[in-house]
Formats: C-alpha cells, sequence, structure tokens
C-alpha cells in the first residue's frame, strides 16, 4: 500500500447503521471488497442487505478480524468500549487500517488497536443520512473531515486518499479541535430540524396546511442567504428592532407551547446580538429588544 493511494482493501464494516452501510457501499463503488459486516436490529439487517448485498453477516470480531480496513461506524458513547473489547479479543493486527466514523473522537480513542501496530484514522462524512441508497450519491457531493496522528504524514495522506476515492472532499481537522467541530455540526444540522418541524407544528396548529409547502421556498431562501451572506442575511422583528412584533410572538407561542416560547426567547436574543455586531441593528434597538425579552416571561 502506497501513502498516495490505498491498495484495494477487504473492508470489514461495525456495523450497518446509517453511516457505516453507506461508507462500506462508497467503499466497495471504489473498488475495495467488502469482505463482512456487522448488524443486529432489523433496521440495520435491511440495510446491510440492500446496500451491501451478499456480504457475509457477522459478528462484529470476526468482521475486525477478516478485514484489512476495519470501518468502526458506531454511536460515539460505544465506540470506546467497542474498540478496548475488540483489542482484548487479539482482533487486531500490524498493518491493518483501523478507521471510526465519529465526530466527535479524534484517533486517541483507538489507542487500544494502535497497540497492535495498526494505522488509525477517523473519517466523518459532514452529512446527514437516511441510510438508503441515495446516500451514496449525497455522500460523492459532502465534505469528510480526516484526523490522524499529528506526526504521521502518511496516515493523513491514507485517510485523504481513502476520502477522495468515494468522490468526497477531504478537509483535515486536527483532533484537539474535534470536539467543538462536532458541537458546531451537530448545533446546525440537528437542530435547523428541530427549528423547522417546530416551525411546522406551530402553522398546523393556526390550521395552515402544508405547513412544508408554504416553508420549504423560505427556509431554503434563508439557508442560501446565510452561506453566502452571513449574518447581512438577517431579516425580520429582531433584525428591525421591533419589539412590539417580539412581545405579541412570545405571548402566542407561549399560549400554544410554553417551551416553544423559551425556545424562541433564546433564539431571538441570539439574533439581536449578531445582527447588532453586524451593524444591521443600532444599540438602543436592540437594548430595547432584549429587555422585552427578558421582561416577557
Amino acid at each position: 500500500m502506497s501513502a498516495g493511494r490505498p491498495a484495494r482493501l477487504a473492508v470489514g464494516v461495525v456495523s450497518a447503521g446509517r453511516v457505516g452501510s453507506v461508507v462500506g457501499a462508497a467503499l466497495a463503488a471504489a473498488g475495495h471488497h467488502v469482505v463482512a459486516v456487522s448488524g443486529v436490529s432489523r433496521a440495520s439487517v435491511h440495510r446491510a442487505q440492500t446496500l451491501l448485498p451478499g456480504v457475509a453477516l457477522l459478528p462484529p470480531d470476526e468482521v475486525v478480524q477478516r478485514a484489512d480496513l476495519a470501518l468502526l461506524a458506531v454511536p460515539d458513547d460505544v465506540l470506546p468500549g467497542l474498540v478496548r473489547g475488540l483489542a482484548a479479543a487479539g482482533c487486531f493486527r500490524p498493518g491493518q487500517i483501523v478507521v471510526h466514523t465519529s465526530g466527535a473522537h479524534g484517533v486517541a480513542v483507538l489507542d487500544p488497536a494502535v497497540e497492535y501496530g495498526v494505522l488509525p484514522l477517523a473519517l466523518h462524512p459532514v452529512m446527514t443520512f437516511t441510510g438508503r441508497s441515495e446516500d451514496v450519491e449525497r455522500l460523492a457531493s459532502c465534505c469528510v473531515s480526516v484526523t490522524a496522528a499529528a506526526d504521521d504524514e502518511a496516515a493523513w495522506s491514507v485517510g485523504e486518499a481513502l476520502v477522495v476515492e468515494m468522490n468526497a472532499e477531504p478537509v483535515r481537522v486536527p483532533a484537539a479541535v474535534r470536539p467543538l467541530y462536532h458541537a458546531a455540526l451537530a448545533h446546525g444540522a440537528n437542530h435547523l430540524v428541530t427549528l423547522v418541524r417546530d416551525c411546522a407544528d406551530a402553522l398546523e396548529q393556526a390550521g395552515i396546511r402544508p405547513a412544508e409547502r408554504l416553508i420549504g421556498p423560505l427556509l431554503s431562501a434563508a439557508l442560501d442567504n446565510a452561506l453566502r451572506h452571513g449574518d447581512r442575511a438577517l431579516t425580520g422583528p429582531v433584525a428591525r428592532g421591533d419589539s412590539g412584533t417580539v412581545r405579541l410572538h412570545l405571548r402566542e407561542l407561549g399560549a400554544r407551547d410554553p417551551d416553544l416560547a423559551e425556545t424562541y426567547r433564546v433564539l431571538a436574543a441570539r439574533t439581536a446580538h449578531r445582527a447588532e455586531a453586524a451593524g444591521l441593528l443600532p444599540a438602543h434597538a436592540a437594548s430595547d429588544v432584549l429587555t422585552t425579552l427578558r421582561e416577557d416571561r
């Protein structure tokens, strides 16, 4: 195996969750051979059969033992214990590539495997997956963060080459900043879904249906403007300093869903601070909005 381009590898996937099944399928499409996959739930077994047809379904220890590249695609909190258990069972071997897909962890979590001479990598797709076949194409349009040992340039190159083979874009993320990196992504992607569904639910409470058709163009434009123009894209009553409208919003939301009203209050305060810092909202208007948000509890 060269540092610039990995050889054709026998890949083992632990487990066939939404990420593991898709990354495994992308590696197979790149010419690697997926030799085994683990999965316990009915959904995982179905994903394995759909995205990795004909691949043997085996326990995690046997999957790793068969693999040149062991892909550990398990939840963040499960990963440390899994690595320790596989190491204690003697599943790793020298020269093996061990990759995890956790966004929050660097490569230190793979230290029990490194004691057996493996090459440790962290590859985290910056994308939300459903675990369906279209996600393989979606992977090709996204970035994948790459983390390797700081002083191992060959490992960084191997990680980047694997990402390029999947037609994605590699981005180097040092291990020290991965927790902040992952917190930022979770805040943006996960809370965006919550925000959208809260918006749709409130509209449906008002009897406006289909809410998704109504808000789709609006939210798509807002996201596009935010990515292209930053804080200059801020609009609405908070960015204009319309304290009376903010008070009206809080009253209406509070009467129907106090928790949603509190979420509105917190995000409105963040919006006021950003609008003021961007020069969109005069200091006195920002103060009025923030006073309204504090007093109207």
